[in-house]
């Protein structure tokens, strides 16, 4: 499938800015899954950007503005070339080695009850990650149910229809699935990207991503409850939130300054 994309991220630093830096993972990388095609970041100070490989792998820009003044847009256009592998990545070059994410972090936080007896089921480790992948479902609830609510004791409490509720989001569901992976001792990893849904219609998401021995890396996705097909696009790693944000500023932008507006669609291909 052929995804065109075009993300317009907008904010404005506080008043009296002297000089800002702002850290970019908006550049995807070709890998076994996907194939980018055509892509350019527009904005403020991008022809003078730094361009590195960071520590996860990542394509990433460093901009620099002096003094700068009202709101700043950056500007992503592209087309990317998807491949439905059931969620394998296998082992891509030029990444951390595996173990790196093993590492506890905050956000990926698990009641300790959650993970329940996951550690003594039979079967292969695939079977575990698919069964641990529906029981996140079923504690977050899935995007068209109210969702369950974790309780201090890690039993679960479901929302009232009346009552006032904070829905969780993509980016709940990979933490909740990676920290229980990592209770469990597999190696596990934040991904944020973006998916086209089955009615053309998309955005940013964020998933999972664990490790294999046999396979490699092989994607989930709690919120959809499925393996990532050819209807995502992977554009940054890390060990969580925190670590793969499309946009890091100094001086700090809360995300809720942030003003992302995304637009995806499916781009038909002629056959010779």
């Amino acid at each position: 499938m052929r995804i065109s994309i075009d993300h317009r991220l907008s904010f404005t630093p506080p008043p009296g800015t002297g000089q800002a830096v702002f850290h970019l993972l908006l550049t995807p990388r070709s890998g076994p899954t996907q194939t980018v095609e055509s892509w350019s970041v527009e904005g403020p100070g991008i022809g003078n950007a730094g361009r590195f490989t960071d520590g996860f792998g990542n394509a990433a820009h460093l901009v620099n503005q002096i003094r700068p003044e009202g709101e700043i847009v950056f500007h992503v256009r592209g087309e990317v070339e998807t491949r439905d592998s059931h969620g394998v990545l296998g082992r891509p070059a030029g990444e951390a080695v595996p173990a790196l994410y093993r590492r506890s972090t905050e956000l990926p936080k698990v009641p300790a009850a959650f993970k329940g007896d996951f550690a003594n089921t039979g079967g292969t480790r695939l079977d575990l990650l698919h069964a641990l992948m529906a029981e996140v479902g079923a504690a977050l609830g899935m995007p068209d149910q109210a969702p369950t609510q974790m309780q201090a004791d890690g039993g679960q409490a479901q929302t009232s229809a009346d009552e006032p509720e904070e829905r969780p989001m993509p980016a709940d569901y990979a933490h909740l699935f990676i920290g229980a992976a990592r209770s469990l001792d597999i190696p596990a990893r934040y991904v944020v990207g973006y998916r086209l849904a089955d009615d053309d219609e998309g955005g940013l998401h964020a998933w999972a991503e664990t490790f294999d021995e046999g396979l490699g890396w092989i994607g989930f996705d709690p919120h959809q409850q499925l393996c990532p097909t050819e209807r995502y696009v992977r554009l940054a790693v890390g060990l969580d939130a925190d670590t793969a944000p499309t946009l890091r500023a100094v001086p700090a932008i809360k995300d809720q300054d942030l003003d992302h507006r995304v637009s995806l669609k499916s781009v038909l291909t002629s056959i010779d």
